[in-house]
């Protein structure tokens, strides 16, 4: 099952339905925009602190990511500021930084052709969760009068589609912790289908409010390693116990190989590959034996015609919680065989926390930056490897070489699997 391809013609076919990506944009808590993520990477520094936001004393964990430099009135106009909540500020100035990144002028591209696809877990409900202590204070009239627009399932694509005219196709998935890479499968299908030439996708997340934070420490899912916040995330560590709660969003600019080579763009990656399954298990816990996990990333091989062994970085979703990591890393095995040997594996949450639906774009992005930059990130705070699947880690100071092919994994809650073939277009 090889990907190898005949040389192609500037009028041939294929060009029209291969997607890459050729613009990046961060709002995280390691640094807003490529150069400061891409640095904070190299200091192998995490971004886990105690909680400043709100009183978490009521719960088991205190630590989280947050983005403590981001002003919405800074990189937003002052009406997008004004009428949208913190999720889809972060996705919009995500997407603001991606387009500049990309060098291109959607206000020039046929607006019917340019497409959204966003993910994110939670949405707007952070903020409505403000607006209701409003409304038990002070009744209706305290409310914002413009909450349903914030709690819209789809309001992050929409947002981001009326401030850049895009008329095209326009979805916002919330599955769980991997929605944000969905969005950009959905963006490569999008493409192949050929109902867009350019798609901005992602994901954004700003779940960091009292109740949507506790939610998730009510039903232990999160680190109580709260003396320690630096090492709370550290996946496929035996010492996990755990996910670290963060906001974050990363929106990417996807085009048709065609449509990138025609105004010279700089491209980061094709996206060749787009596979997406369900455990139907149970909403927390993935399946024990691993099946669907590794069904969706063998769709993913499929779907760009890459054979295992062609594969040279796994960049994990590693939530550094005891069960997932361990099924993750044993999926891993059953999918690559005796190639895991010599397959290297990491996952960035340990820097940047587990922005849930947001996670999956913001790691695709920095596998983005790997493949160019010629460096892969190691697994920050893994020191006691997870011996499940044996896996080759990634050493604690990266590894100096540019891996070509890699697999991207994310996993929710529900039992969501999707995992995503990225490869150097010239492959």
């Amino acid at each position: 099952m090889s990907h190898e391809r005949k040389p192609l013609t500037t009028n041939d076919q294929r060009l029209k339905t291969r997607a890459v990506i050729t613009g990046l944009g961060f709002v995280t808590p390691i640094g807003i925009g490529v150069e400061p993520v891409w640095q904070r990477l190299h200091e192998s520094r995490s971004a886990v602190q105690q909680i400043d936001r709100f009183d978490s004393g009521p719960f088991r964990s205190h630590i989280a990511a947050q983005i403590n430099n981001f002003d919405p009135v800074a990189m937003l106009s002052a009406r997008q500021a004004r009428r949208t909540d913190r999720c889809s500020q972060l996705a919009l100035a995500a997407t603001r930084l991606a387009v500049e990144d990309a060098r291109i002028d959607l206000a020039s591209e046929q607006p019917d052709r340019v497409g959204v696809f966003a993910g994110t877990a939670l949405g707007g409900i952070g903020f409505a969760e403000m607006e209701n202590e409003k409304y038990v204070r002070g009744g209706p009239r305290e409310v914002d009068p413009l909450l349903a627009l914030t709690v819209f399932g789809g309001a992050v694509s929409c947002n981001i589609a009326i401030a850049h005219g895009a008329s095209g196709v326009n979805s916002t998935n919330a599955m769980s912790c991997s929605s944000g890479t969905i969005a950009i499968g959905e963006a490569l299908r999008a493409i192949a289908r050929g109902d867009a030439d350019v798609v901005i996708a992602g994901g954004s997340e700003a779940p960091l409010y009292p109740l949507c934070y506790g939610s998730f420490s009510l039903i232990r899912a999160m680190s109580t390693r709260n003396d320690d916040p630096a090492t709370a995330s550290r996946p496929f560590d035996i010492g996990r116990d755990g996910f670290v709660m963060a906001e974050g969003a990363a929106m990417v600019v996807v085009e048709s190989l065609e449509h990138a080579m025609k105004r010279g763009a700089r491209i980061y990656a094709e996206i060749a590959g787009f596979g997406l399954t369900n455990d139907a298990h149970h909403m927390t816990q993935p399946r024990p034996d691993g099946r669907e996990a590794r069904r969706a990333m063998r769709l993913a091989l499929q779907d760009a015609r890459c054979a295992p062994a062609e594969v040279e970085w796994v960049n994990a979703h590693g939530s550094s919680t005891p069960l997932n990591d361990s099924t993750e890393a044993a999926a891993v095995r059953g999918v690559f065989g005796d190639h895991t040997d010599a397959l290297p594996i990491s996952g960035s949450k340990g820097w940047h926390g587990h922005a849930l639906g947001a996670s999956g774009a913001i790691e695709t992005a920095i596998a983005c930056l790997a493949m160019t930059r010629e460096w892969i990130p190691p697994t920050l705070n893994c020191r006691d490897r997870e011996p499940a699947g044996n896996l080759c880690h990634v050493p604690a100071a990266g590894l100096s070489q540019r891996p070509k092919v890699v697999l991207k994994n994310s996993f929710g809650f529900g039992g969501c699997n999707a995992a995503l073939l990225l490869r150097d277009p010239g492959v």
